[in-house]
C-alpha cells in the first residue's frame, strides 16, 4: 500500500510522535495551521470516515476521541481546540487515510473554510 500515513504507522517515515497506543497514532502536522496542529489517525488503514465499518464506529472511533481528549490535556489546550476531519476530495481530504486534525493554541475563527 502506498499510503503515507500507513508508512508513518510502520515507522518507515520519521515523525514527531505525540501519542501512541495499540490503535491510535498522533503526530505533528508538517504544515501547521495553528500553534498546536496535530494529526490523530487510526493505525488501521481506513480511507475516510464514510468507509468505517460498524466495529470501527463502535470501538475505534471512541478510542480516537479518548486519545484526542488525552492529547488536548497534555498539550494544555484548556482554553479550547478544534477537531476536524475532511472526507473525500470535495471535503478537502488530501491523504486517503482517516485522520483528525487537532488544532489549538489560538482563537479559532468561523467559518473555517
Amino acid at each position: 500500500m502506498d499510503c503515507i500515513f500507513c508508512k508513518t504507522v510502520d515507522k518507515e517515515i520519521e515523525t514527531q510522535v505525540i501519542f501512541e497506543n495499540e490503535q491510535v497514532l498522533a503526530f505533528e502536522d508538517i504544515n501547521p495551521q495553528a500553534p498546536t496542529h496535530l494529526l490523530v489517525i487510526p493505525k488501521k488503514h481506513i480511507p475516510n470516515i464514510q468507509e468505517m465499518d460498524m466495529d470501527d464506529k463502535q470501538q475505534l472511533l471512541p478510542e480516537i476521541f479518548r486519545a484526542i481528549q488525552h492529547i488536548a490535556e497534555e498539550q494544555d489546550l484548556d482554553k479550547g481546540y478544534r477537531v476536524v476531519t475532511n472526507c473525500k476530495d470535495n471535503g478537502g481530504q488530501t491523504v486517503n487515510h482517516l485522520h483528525f486534525h487537532l488544532l489549538g493554541g489560538r482563537h479559532m475563527q468561523w467559518p473555517p473554510g
